[in-house]
Protein backbone atom coordinates (compact mmCIF):
# COMPACT_ATOMS: atom_id res chain seq x y z
CA UNK A 1 0.00 0.00 0.00
CA UNK A 2 1.45 3.17 -0.81
CA UNK A 3 1.67 5.90 1.44
CA UNK A 4 -0.70 9.46 1.07
CA UNK A 5 0.57 12.08 -0.88
CA UNK A 6 1.88 14.88 0.56
CA UNK A 7 -0.55 18.16 0.42
CA UNK A 8 1.24 20.79 -2.38
CA UNK A 9 1.97 24.14 -0.56
CA UNK A 10 -1.06 25.87 -1.70
CA UNK A 11 0.11 29.50 -1.58
CA UNK A 12 -1.78 32.54 -0.38
CA UNK A 13 -4.87 30.53 -1.38
CA UNK A 14 -6.70 29.49 1.60
CA UNK A 15 -8.42 26.04 1.19
CA UNK A 16 -11.99 24.92 2.19
CA UNK A 17 -11.57 22.55 4.91
CA UNK A 18 -12.58 19.90 2.44
CA UNK A 19 -9.92 17.01 1.44
CA UNK A 20 -10.33 13.66 0.04
CA UNK A 21 -7.50 11.01 -0.36
CA UNK A 22 -4.77 13.61 -0.04
CA UNK A 23 -6.78 16.23 -2.28
CA UNK A 24 -7.34 19.89 -0.74
CA UNK A 25 -10.08 21.59 -2.17
CA UNK A 26 -8.84 25.45 -2.70
CA UNK A 27 -11.12 28.45 -2.38
CA UNK A 28 -10.38 30.23 -5.67
CA UNK A 29 -12.89 33.45 -5.37
CA UNK A 30 -14.43 33.67 -8.90
CA UNK A 31 -13.30 36.08 -12.10
CA UNK A 32 -14.28 39.88 -11.20
CA UNK A 33 -15.51 39.86 -14.72
CA UNK A 34 -17.37 36.81 -14.54
CA UNK A 35 -19.45 38.11 -11.45
CA UNK A 36 -20.26 41.53 -12.98
CA UNK A 37 -21.89 39.89 -16.09
CA UNK A 38 -23.69 37.74 -13.62
CA UNK A 39 -24.86 40.17 -11.52
CA UNK A 40 -26.14 42.76 -15.14
CA UNK A 41 -27.74 39.68 -16.20
CA UNK A 42 -29.59 39.49 -12.97
CA UNK A 43 -30.57 42.84 -13.16
CA UNK A 44 -31.70 42.66 -16.61
CA UNK A 45 -33.86 39.75 -15.83
CA UNK A 46 -35.91 41.53 -12.84
CA UNK A 47 -35.97 44.69 -15.79
CA UNK A 48 -37.57 42.42 -18.55
CA UNK A 49 -40.04 41.13 -15.76
CA UNK A 50 -41.10 44.53 -14.78
CA UNK A 51 -41.00 46.08 -18.59
CA UNK A 52 -42.25 43.26 -20.75
CA UNK A 53 -44.76 40.09 -20.79
CA UNK A 54 -43.10 37.33 -19.17
CA UNK A 55 -44.80 35.77 -16.02
CA UNK A 56 -47.54 33.19 -16.89
CA UNK A 57 -50.93 33.05 -14.73
CA UNK A 58 -53.74 31.21 -14.14
CA UNK A 59 -56.21 33.84 -16.72
CA UNK A 60 -53.60 35.23 -18.40
CA UNK A 61 -50.03 36.77 -17.89
CA UNK A 62 -48.03 39.70 -17.08
CA UNK A 63 -48.93 42.66 -19.56
CA UNK A 64 -45.31 44.61 -18.65
CA UNK A 65 -44.87 48.05 -18.63
CA UNK A 66 -45.02 48.43 -21.73
CA UNK A 67 -47.26 47.15 -23.46
CA UNK A 68 -45.35 45.12 -26.13
CA UNK A 69 -46.96 42.11 -27.53
CA UNK A 70 -45.63 40.75 -30.75
CA UNK A 71 -48.88 39.34 -31.93
CA UNK A 72 -50.11 43.00 -32.13
CA UNK A 73 -46.97 43.87 -34.30
CA UNK A 74 -47.46 40.90 -36.45
CA UNK A 75 -51.16 41.81 -37.01
CA UNK A 76 -50.21 45.33 -37.84
CA UNK A 77 -47.41 44.40 -39.98
CA UNK A 78 -49.37 41.83 -42.18
CA UNK A 79 -52.02 44.83 -42.28
CA UNK A 80 -49.85 46.65 -43.79
CA UNK A 81 -48.72 43.99 -46.15
CA UNK A 82 -51.96 43.48 -47.31
CA UNK A 83 -52.42 46.96 -48.27
CA UNK A 84 -49.13 46.98 -49.57
CA UNK A 85 -50.46 44.37 -51.91
CA UNK A 86 -53.64 45.29 -52.70
CA UNK A 87 -52.46 48.70 -54.55
CA UNK A 88 -50.50 45.98 -56.83
CA UNK A 89 -53.25 43.49 -56.89
CA UNK A 90 -55.47 46.24 -58.10
CA UNK A 91 -53.72 46.40 -61.19
CA UNK A 92 -53.96 42.59 -61.92
CA UNK A 93 -57.50 43.12 -60.68
CA UNK A 94 -58.14 45.66 -63.94
CA UNK A 95 -56.16 43.88 -66.66
CA UNK A 96 -56.77 40.97 -68.97
CA UNK A 97 -54.78 37.75 -68.63
CA UNK A 98 -53.32 38.59 -72.20
CA UNK A 99 -52.66 42.38 -70.92
CA UNK A 100 -50.65 40.88 -67.73
CA UNK A 101 -48.68 38.27 -70.19
CA UNK A 102 -48.10 41.51 -72.52
CA UNK A 103 -46.87 44.32 -69.58
CA UNK A 104 -43.22 43.17 -68.63
CA UNK A 105 -43.47 44.50 -64.73
CA UNK A 106 -47.60 43.33 -64.42
CA UNK A 107 -46.11 39.87 -65.59
CA UNK A 108 -43.14 39.88 -63.30
CA UNK A 109 -45.30 40.53 -60.05
CA UNK A 110 -47.97 37.78 -61.40
CA UNK A 111 -44.88 35.56 -61.58
CA UNK A 112 -43.55 36.52 -58.37
CA UNK A 113 -47.20 36.01 -56.32
CA UNK A 114 -47.97 32.23 -58.44
CA UNK A 115 -44.61 30.65 -58.02
CA UNK A 116 -45.40 31.66 -53.94
CA UNK A 117 -49.17 30.40 -54.47
CA UNK A 118 -48.00 27.03 -56.55
CA UNK A 119 -45.93 26.34 -53.97
CA UNK A 120 -48.12 26.41 -50.96
CA UNK A 121 -51.10 25.02 -53.00
CA UNK A 122 -50.52 23.16 -56.33
CA UNK A 123 -46.67 21.33 -55.67
CA UNK A 124 -48.68 18.56 -53.19
CA UNK A 125 -50.04 17.46 -56.31
CA UNK A 126 -48.10 18.39 -59.44
CA UNK A 127 -44.50 18.36 -58.00
CA UNK A 128 -42.25 21.61 -56.97
CA UNK A 129 -41.56 21.52 -60.69
CA UNK A 130 -45.03 21.23 -61.89
CA UNK A 131 -44.22 17.73 -63.93
CA UNK A 132 -46.81 16.00 -62.44
CA UNK A 133 -47.29 12.05 -61.24
CA UNK A 134 -49.37 9.60 -61.65
CA UNK A 135 -52.85 10.86 -61.66
CA UNK A 136 -51.83 14.37 -61.72
CA UNK A 137 -51.32 16.39 -64.78
CA UNK A 138 -47.54 17.43 -65.84
CA UNK A 139 -48.22 21.35 -66.24
CA UNK A 140 -44.77 21.54 -68.25
CA UNK A 141 -45.40 20.15 -71.64
CA UNK A 142 -48.18 20.81 -73.89
CA UNK A 143 -51.03 18.38 -73.47
CA UNK A 144 -53.46 19.58 -71.83
CA UNK A 145 -57.13 17.68 -71.01
CA UNK A 146 -58.89 20.73 -70.74
CA UNK A 147 -57.29 22.91 -73.56
CA UNK A 148 -53.83 24.63 -72.27
CA UNK A 149 -54.35 28.11 -73.81
CA UNK A 150 -54.27 30.85 -70.97
CA UNK A 151 -58.34 31.41 -70.70
CA UNK A 152 -58.51 27.55 -70.46
CA UNK A 153 -55.58 27.13 -67.57
CA UNK A 154 -57.44 30.19 -65.57
CA UNK A 155 -61.14 28.81 -65.82
CA UNK A 156 -60.17 24.97 -64.70
CA UNK A 157 -57.93 27.07 -62.11
CA UNK A 158 -61.43 29.29 -60.90
CA UNK A 159 -64.09 26.42 -61.09
CA UNK A 160 -61.98 23.02 -60.99
CA UNK A 161 -62.55 20.15 -63.04
CA UNK A 162 -65.71 17.65 -61.60
CA UNK A 163 -65.47 19.88 -57.94
CA UNK A 164 -68.73 20.20 -57.41
CA UNK A 165 -68.54 23.81 -58.05
CA UNK A 166 -71.36 25.22 -59.97
CA UNK A 167 -69.27 26.40 -62.94
CA UNK A 168 -66.76 23.46 -63.39
CA UNK A 169 -66.21 21.36 -66.36
CA UNK A 170 -67.31 17.64 -65.33
CA UNK A 171 -66.54 14.74 -67.39
CA UNK A 172 -67.22 10.46 -66.87
CA UNK A 173 -64.74 7.69 -67.95
CA UNK A 174 -67.16 4.71 -67.90
CA UNK A 175 -66.40 1.76 -65.88
CA UNK A 176 -66.77 -0.18 -68.75
CA UNK A 177 -66.08 -4.25 -66.97
CA UNK A 178 -67.14 -3.18 -63.30
CA UNK A 179 -70.65 -1.62 -64.91
CA UNK A 180 -70.65 -4.57 -66.74
CA UNK A 181 -71.23 -2.47 -70.27
CA UNK A 182 -68.83 -4.47 -71.57
CA UNK A 183 -67.78 -8.45 -70.85
CA UNK A 184 -64.30 -9.02 -69.90
CA UNK A 185 -63.07 -10.28 -73.19
CA UNK A 186 -64.27 -7.08 -74.99
CA UNK A 187 -62.47 -5.27 -72.91
CA UNK A 188 -59.46 -7.00 -72.70
CA UNK A 189 -59.73 -6.61 -76.84
CA UNK A 190 -60.13 -2.54 -76.40
CA UNK A 191 -56.97 -2.78 -74.54
CA UNK A 192 -55.50 -3.93 -77.65
CA UNK A 193 -57.14 -1.29 -79.64
CA UNK A 194 -55.93 1.55 -77.63
CA UNK A 195 -52.57 -0.14 -77.43
CA UNK A 196 -52.74 0.12 -81.28
CA UNK A 197 -53.72 3.60 -81.37
CA UNK A 198 -50.68 4.34 -79.45
CA UNK A 199 -48.44 3.10 -82.24
CA UNK A 200 -47.20 0.27 -80.30
CA UNK A 201 -47.38 -3.30 -80.97
CA UNK A 202 -50.79 -5.28 -80.71
CA UNK A 203 -52.47 -8.31 -81.06
CA UNK A 204 -54.55 -7.63 -84.72
CA UNK A 205 -57.45 -9.95 -84.13
CA UNK A 206 -58.30 -8.44 -81.07
CA UNK A 207 -57.67 -4.75 -83.03
CA UNK A 208 -60.24 -6.00 -85.53
CA UNK A 209 -63.01 -7.66 -83.22
CA UNK A 210 -62.47 -4.14 -80.82
CA UNK A 211 -63.29 -2.02 -83.79
CA UNK A 212 -67.05 -2.03 -83.46
CA UNK A 213 -66.73 -1.77 -80.09
CA UNK A 214 -64.98 1.23 -79.72
CA UNK A 215 -67.25 3.32 -82.99
CA UNK A 216 -69.99 2.54 -80.46
CA UNK A 217 -68.79 3.30 -76.76
CA UNK A 218 -65.35 5.67 -77.07
CA UNK A 219 -65.87 7.24 -80.53
CA UNK A 220 -67.97 10.17 -78.99
CA UNK A 221 -65.75 11.19 -76.60
CA UNK A 222 -62.12 10.04 -77.86
CA UNK A 223 -62.73 10.68 -81.63
CA UNK A 224 -63.04 7.81 -84.45
CA UNK A 225 -58.91 8.46 -84.61
CA UNK A 226 -58.41 8.34 -80.92
CA UNK A 227 -57.08 12.08 -80.75
CA UNK A 228 -59.19 13.41 -77.92
CA UNK A 229 -61.42 16.17 -77.22
CA UNK A 230 -60.82 19.31 -75.20
CA UNK A 231 -64.06 20.43 -74.56
CA UNK A 232 -64.88 16.92 -73.10
CA UNK A 233 -61.80 16.48 -71.29
CA UNK A 234 -61.46 13.29 -73.36
CA UNK A 235 -57.28 12.17 -73.41
CA UNK A 236 -55.68 11.97 -76.74
CA UNK A 237 -54.60 8.42 -76.90
CA UNK A 238 -52.79 8.39 -80.25
CA UNK A 239 -49.84 10.36 -78.24
CA UNK A 240 -47.45 8.92 -75.83
CA UNK A 241 -48.23 10.36 -72.91
CA UNK A 242 -50.43 8.38 -70.00
CA UNK A 243 -51.65 10.26 -67.08
CA UNK A 244 -52.96 6.79 -64.94
CA UNK A 245 -50.29 4.70 -67.02
CA UNK A 246 -49.75 2.94 -70.61
CA UNK A 247 -48.64 -0.70 -69.87
CA UNK A 248 -51.80 -2.92 -71.20
CA UNK A 249 -52.59 -3.47 -67.21
CA UNK A 250 -53.04 -0.45 -66.50
CA UNK A 251 -55.10 0.78 -69.61
CA UNK A 252 -57.08 -2.34 -68.99
CA UNK A 253 -57.74 -1.33 -65.33
CA UNK A 254 -58.75 2.37 -66.71
CA UNK A 255 -61.13 1.03 -69.13
CA UNK A 256 -62.58 -1.99 -66.77
CA UNK A 257 -62.55 0.81 -63.39
CA UNK A 258 -63.01 3.84 -65.02
CA UNK A 259 -61.14 7.53 -64.35
CA UNK A 260 -61.95 11.08 -62.83
CA UNK A 261 -59.76 12.52 -61.16
CA UNK A 262 -60.49 15.96 -59.45
CA UNK A 263 -59.03 19.48 -59.34
CA UNK A 264 -60.50 21.45 -56.69
CA UNK A 265 -61.89 25.32 -57.90
CA UNK A 266 -59.72 28.05 -56.30
CA UNK A 267 -62.07 31.15 -56.77
CA UNK A 268 -63.48 29.92 -53.12
CA UNK A 269 -60.00 29.83 -52.03
CA UNK A 270 -57.80 32.26 -53.38
CA UNK A 271 -58.54 35.92 -54.55
CA UNK A 272 -59.29 37.16 -57.78
CA UNK A 273 -56.36 38.60 -58.65
CA UNK A 274 -54.12 35.75 -57.47
CA UNK A 275 -55.98 33.28 -59.38
CA UNK A 276 -54.96 35.39 -62.14
CA UNK A 277 -51.29 35.45 -61.27
CA UNK A 278 -51.73 31.58 -60.63
CA UNK A 279 -52.87 31.17 -64.23
CA UNK A 280 -50.38 33.94 -65.79
CA UNK A 281 -46.75 30.93 -63.71
CA UNK A 282 -48.62 28.24 -64.95
CA UNK A 283 -48.80 29.31 -68.59
CA UNK A 284 -45.70 30.82 -68.85
CA UNK A 285 -43.96 27.45 -67.77
CA UNK A 286 -45.90 25.08 -69.78
CA UNK A 287 -44.79 24.66 -73.51
CA UNK A 288 -46.59 25.54 -76.38
CA UNK A 289 -50.24 26.90 -76.09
Amino acid sequence: MSAPETPKDTGSVPTTGHEWDGIHELNNPLPRWWLWIFYASVAFAVGYWILMPAWPGLTGYSRGVLGKSDRAEVVEQLAQLKAQRGQQNARLTQASLQEIERDPELQAQALAVGQSVFGDNCATCHGVGGTGGKGYANLRDDVWLWGGTLDDIHRTLQFGIRSGHPQARFSKMPAFGKDQILTAAQVGDLTEYVVALSGRPANGAAVQRAAPVYAGNCVACHGPEGRGDPLQGAPNLTDREWLYGSTRQEIQGQIHNGRGGVMPAWSGRLDPETVKALAVYVHANAAGQ
